[in-house]
């Protein structure tokens, strides 16, 4: 009885033993439990880097959304439109803002929409707009020779020769032109304003007539015209207004025109703004008046910007 006892005590105490030395045995699960932990944190997925570089603005403090347009040479419209802004208002700093169209948008210039209009106020429309003459239909305006339009007539020799004579009536007799009558010389004030033409195509001329107060060599982004309140502020070029507000703080009432996808104008401290956003602009078009807004003096501060970048009007202006 004895040894059964012993027996069955020495196999419990050897199913102990076998039980005691598994932790030993599942050592190598552990390490490849524990090894798969990196690769468990490396698949959570980080974050997306917010997108920087060419065509991105990363805001600052104090920053307006209309400054950042201006500094991008872009619609402020644009950038709401590219960034899904639902307050042109609502921009923190270190947001990162698309300023450049997206790839696809196109670049198009504004001012392609741009069409001169006569000094009458006579609408220019093109063949085959609703309401615009065919070519059909001018000619049946025109009073010209267009073949025999009388009774009709037996043929016979005298006839054939008849109708074969030079058609007298229909031209003037042959007589000396008469002499133009000599101009008078124009009034000073009459003279058309010199005009100059960049490179890419842009004609250009004064904004505004008074003493130059301010260069861009002299640190400023343009120039400084002085002037009296009320003077008229005129379109230095042709294009589209972009930008005519007051959100821009130290421009004061301003006016930003749009001439081609690289080159936009300012106009800044004007005591009345005469045009609206959108609106197609001439050259030389009255588009405001000369003030002393968010300035202690009257004065035109005006800039040429290329891609956003403030340059040298005397470089474009034509000489006085």
């Amino acid at each position: 009885m004895k040894k059964i006892r012993l027996a069955v005590l020495g196999s419990v105490v050897g199913i102990l033993a076998a039980c005691s030395s598994t932790p030993n045995q599942q050592a190598p699960v552990v390490e490849r439990t524990s090894s798969g932990k990196p690769a468990e944190a490396a698949s959570a997925a980080a974050p997306a880097a917010a997108p920087a570089g060419r065509g991105y603005y990363t805001v600052k403090k104090g920053d307006t959304l209309y400054r950042i347009a201006l500094e991008a040479g872009q619609s402020y419209r644009d950038i709401v439109a590219w960034n899904n802004l639902s307050n042109p208002n609502d921009i923190k700093v270190d947001q990162v803002l698309r300023v450049a169209p997206p790839d696809g948008a196109g670049g198009q210039a504004q001012t392609a929409a741009v069409a001169p209009v006569p000094a009458s106020g006579i609408e220019v429309k093109p063949l085959g707009a609703p309401g615009a003459a065919t070519p059909a239909a001018t000619a049946a305006g025109v009073s010209n020779k267009t073949g025999p339009h009388g009774d009709k007539r037996a043929y016979s020799e005298s006839a054939l020769a008849e109708l074969e004579k030079p058609d007298t009536a229909a031209a003037p007799a042959a007589t000396a032109p008469a002499a133009p009558a000599k101009a008078e010389p124009a009034h000073p004030a009459e003279k058309p304003a010199p005009v100059a033409t960049d490179d890419e195509g842009v004609s250009w001329m004064w904004p505004a007539e008074g003493k130059v107060v301010g260069t861009f060599d002299g640190g400023k982004k343009g120039l400084d015209i002085a002037g009296k309140s009320g003077q008229p502020v005129l379109a230095a070029g042709a294009g589209k207004v972009m930008y005519a507000g007051s959100g821009i703080r130290g421009y004061g009432n301003l006016v930003i025109i749009k001439h081609t996808n690289n080159l936009l104008s300012a106009y800044a401290h004007n005591k009345a703004i005469l045009v609206k956003e959108g609106q197609s602009v001439t050259k030389g078009q009255r588009i405001a008046e000369m003030g002393n807004s968010d300035s202690d003096s009257v004065k035109l501060h005006f800039e040429i910007r290329q891609q956003g970048k403030p340059v040298d009007p005397a470089k474009y202006l034509p000489p006085r």
